[in-house]
């Protein structure tokens, strides 16, 4: 509808047919049906329980929320036992221990927003992440590394957990963790 608007407003005489129309009328509706989703149930089916946040361990907070933005400082991958998943990529970790890293990176994440605004249901989207891998020079697969984090927002909120993403490569990051990932999300 707004593509036919844009055309008039435009001299554009492109037709739109009723099939476009229809997809972007069913992912509408399709993103309006996960908003009634509940995020504790997904949690469950998925067999995640999500711990108590770790406190910051220098002078931060773990989330700042301004206006309906919530942003997340970076976490590490810290089991629920308080060990940590560390090493390089490329060195000491392949790309499946860096993706099971980063999912858990995720859990830690949901966990820490869970405690900063209460109900994970106000989650309107996952807005940005910025996915460190402690990795060697020659390792260039960071992107499949962060996935592990990613597909976990995907998987947990559907539609709205798609996002923007850097995934980058780092000589080092604190106490040898092997991912550090930080976010924004936006609230309804």
């Amino acid at each position: 509808m707004l593509l036919a608007l844009a055309g008039l407003l435009y001299g554009c005489d492109q037709a739109i047919d009723s099939a476009e129309v229809e997809q972007s009328t069913d992912e509408v509706m399709a993103v309006e049906q996960e908003t009634t989703t509940d995020v504790e149930a997904i949690l469950d089916s998925l067999g995640i329980t999500l711990p108590t946040p770790s406190k910051p361990v220098a002078n931060y907070v773990n989330a700042v929320t301004t206006g309906k933005l919530v942003f997340l400082a970076g976490k590490g991958p810290t089991r629920a036992d308080g060990t940590r998943v560390t090493g390089k990529l490329g060195q000491d970790l392949d790309i499946e221990a860096g993706y099971a890293a980063a999912r858990l990176v995720g859990v830690n994440q949901l966990a820490a927003l869970k405690a900063e605004i209460g109900d994970l249901n106000r989650v309107r989207r996952i807005v940005k992440v910025l996915g460190m891998v402690n990795s060697t020079p020659d390792f260039t697969d960071q992107p499949k590394v962060i996935n592990g984090f990613s597909d976990l927002m995907v998987e947990v909120f559907g539609e709205r957990g798609k996002h923007a993403r850097a995934a980058v490569g780092m000589a080092a990051l604190p106490s040898n963790i092997a991912v550090e990932i930080e976010m924004i999300v936006e609230l309804k």
